[in-house]
């Protein structure tokens, strides 16, 4: 009956669990506060979605203000900690190097479980609940894993096909811009040679 709540509770969590679209304004910077215990895994990743050369800083900090992770002009990014303490763990998104530009990023922070052992918990005395226990965690964490990348992808996909169509759209105006000047070019060419072969008369 333990073993199918927890997986019950499992499948609860990665359904429920998604990213977060946001948008970080020019010359500014964007903070979350993630609230963890001493040996819980914390996983960041993040995609920039839309702006400039979609570059965004990303900046991670400990409870004690300690910097544990620290990334520049960075497009996309798959950040993962053990928390070393307990406390409010810092993450921030910057755009202060864009003047003009916002940018609009796509960013999941996933929270592991602490491992826990046998003197922590007396119920989990025995070992093949405990190993199926930590399968069923390892197993929640892949598909939780899987389920963002597929809405990492999409991002992607998105991002991609808005640099397909704007290529496209620069492609045709540059083959009717090159129509127009070979149309007028041979207009030139014809009025030219139409002058040159003109008979005048001298009166």
């Amino acid at each position: 009956m333990n073993c199918q709540a927890t997986v019950i509770c499992v499948l609860l969590a990665v359904s429920c669990a998604s990213a977060y679209f946001i948008h970080v304004d020019a010359n500014s910077e964007e903070c979350f506060f993630e609230e963890a215990t001493q040996g819980s895994r914390m996983t960041l990743t993040f995609e920039v979605a839309e702006g400039g050369f979609l570059d965004i800083d990303v900046n991670v900090h400990a409870p004690d203000g300690q910097s544990l992770y620290k990334g520049e002009r960075e497009s996309n990014g798959k950040f993962t900690l053990n928390a070393h303490t307990d406390g409010v763990y810092k993450y921030c998104f910057g755009n202060k190097m864009s003047s003009m530009t916002p940018k609009m990023l796509m960013f999941s922070m996933d929270m592991g479980e602490k491992p826990k052992t046998f003197e922590e918990d007396g119920k989990e005395n025995d070992e093949s609940h405990n190993k199926l226990a930590q399968s069923v965690t390892q197993l929640a964490e892949a598909l939780l894993g899987v389920k963002h990348e597929q809405e990492f992808m999409e991002v992607r996909e998105r991002v991609h096909r808005a640099i397909n169509d704007n290529t496209n759209s620069r492609v045709v105006l540059w083959a009717f811009f090159e129509a127009l000047v070979l149309v007028a070019m041979v207009l030139g060419q014809i009025y030219y040679l139409k002058r040159f072969f003109e008979v005048r008369r001298v009166i």
